[in-house]
């Protein structure tokens, strides 16, 4: 106990002057009475207030994710709304209140062989919905780093303009397309059939893409080759 923080020292004084007197307990201790009775008065200290503090925006920013995002994503959201933190602090703090990620999705081993699934373009460049939910547009670019190039697949929702569901991996596979759109799923909790428009990479033309959608009661639907203009929103977001 001697090797713990004052506060920790304090702690068990505490819990212990059922046993033993306080004065007794702080010559043990090393630590002043004086300084022990002001603790009980306010026992937390700042950095412990600025926890708690914090533990709450990191909930906020879970539950709106639809308790989707792991501490690499809410340090992401806590750091653009101006809010000083590192990233450790953040998983610390996540763990400690027992908030997880969800665990995204991993599409099985493709078979050798399979064919690609293409959908017709049911989008027909009608960017403009009445509602939310109605259309969505996905798409995946590459981001330049410090250590290396990044994969990032977005889903827009055309009714707003905004992402709804992202994913970033350091690899281009069928995993990163499918965990951005499970984010959307997961956020926005469509209740009736929505439209999933994509081009024909061969992460949209794959089994594993086309299971999902049916799977969520989405509806597939891709450009046109060459035509950029059949995803036009999804590709000028990037």
């Amino acid at each position: 106990v001697l090797r713990k923080a004052v506060r920790l020292r304090y702690a068990f004084i505490r819990d212990n002057t059922c046993c033993w007197p306080v004065r007794l307990l702080c010559r043990v201790l090393d630590v002043h009475p004086s300084g022990f009775y002001a603790w009980l008065q306010q026992p937390h200290s700042q950095r412990h207030q600025a926890d708690l503090r914090l533990t709450g925006q990191i909930k906020q920013f879970w539950l709106e994710s639809g308790c989707v995002y792991g501490y690499r994503k809410i340090h992401l959201d806590l750091r653009d709304s101006g809010q000083q933190c590192g990233v450790n602090r953040v998983w610390r703090l996540m763990k400690r209140v027992g908030i997880k990620a969800q665990v995204g999705y991993r599409s099985p081993r493709a078979r050798k062989g399979e064919a690609s699934i293409v959908s017709p373009n049911r989008l027909q460049r009608q960017f403009n919905p009445d509602a939310p939910d109605e259309r969505w547009v996905t798409d995946i670019t590459y981001i330049r780093t410090h250590e290396g190039w990044l994969y990032l697949a977005v889903v827009v929702d055309l009714f707003s303009r905004k992402i709804i569901g992202w994913s970033m991996q350091s690899r281009m596979t069928k995993d990163i397309v499918l965990n951005a759109l499970l984010m959307a799923v997961w956020r926005r909790n469509p209740q009736k059939q929505v439209l999933v428009h994509s081009d024909q990479g061969s992460q949209y033309t794959s089994h594993e893409w086309q299971s999902f959608l049916k799977s969520h009661g989405l509806e597939g639907s891709m450009r046109r080759r060459g035509n950029c203009h059949d995803n036009a929103v999804a590709e000028s977001f990037f």
